[in-house]
């Protein structure tokens, strides 16, 4: 699934902020929450049952695991796939009581929200490779509400580095893919942002800096960089301080 990016949007340097936008729609592991740990543990304990020696590695964090799969054990035939991907997510579900949140993200979400009161409407959303069990599970050890316009990889066709889960989760919020701000931590969340046409941000938790400058719009180290409020009918969202 494709789609074009209108030409009026333009670059943002690192030191642009403040920015404004409608709405955040936010990558949730290695953005919201550390799972790194978990996401290996899992794939490795996996990957061995089926008599792999492949590794897991920072390229195939954000990804959906059929895909990963797809690359990693290429000889499985589509039963073995579907047994290899449900034995992911079990190891996976089992261990998310490991999973903690990471810097500033509840405080960047109550600001989110207390501005949503102010605008009268949702300004964010996670947009998750993970399927809706999973999320369930990682979210549940935040004490989070659910978002409202929540993606999950069990939602779409095409999951990331595809557009369709970020112009899914822009249609769920009511704006348009151009007028948000995707936050991502992985090569394939960002080109999936970039393709649907949003501005985007990468957190550098779980890639290296260097292979995400090219691909984002504006790089930090963690949510607790920034900080968000309303502005008029728009989000401001600048650099903690600032």
């Amino acid at each position: 699934m494709t789609t074009t990016a209108d030409p009026t949007v333009h670059d943002v340097p690192e030191d642009a902020f403040p920015l404004e936008t409608q709405a955040l729609l936010l990558d949730m592991d290695g953005t919201l929450i550390d799972s790194g740990p978990s996401v290996e543990r899992a794939w490795s304990t996996m990957l061995r049952e089926f008599g792999s020696t492949a590794d897991f590695g920072h390229a195939m964090h954000g990804r959906p695991a059929r895909q990963v799969l797809g690359e990693l054990l290429p000889e499985l035939d589509e039963e073995q796939v579907v047994a290899a991907h449900a034995r992911i997510e079990e190891l996976e579900i089992a261990d998310a009581e490991t999973i903690r949140m990471l810097p500033g993200t509840e405080r960047l979400l109550a600001e989110l929200d207390a501005a949503a009161q102010q605008l009268g409407r949702s300004t964010w959303t996670i947009v998750t490779s993970c399927t809706r069990p999973l999320f369930e599970a990682r979210w549940a050890t935040t004490g989070l509400p659910l978002p409202d316009g929540l993606v999950t990889a069990d939602q779409v066709t095409d999951g990331k580095p595809d557009p369709e889960p970020y112009l899914l989760g822009a249609r769920r919020l009511g704006v348009h893919p151009i007028g948000a701000l995707v936050i991502e931590d992985s090569v394939g969340g960002l080109r999936s942002g970039t393709d649907a046409g949003s501005r985007t941000l990468a957190v550098t938790s779980t890639t290296p800096a260097s292979v995400l400058r090219p691909l984002a719009d504006a790089l930090i180290t963690s949510l607790d960089d920034l900080e968000a409020r309303a502005e008029g009918d728009m989000l401001r969202i600048a650099r903690r301080g600032s």
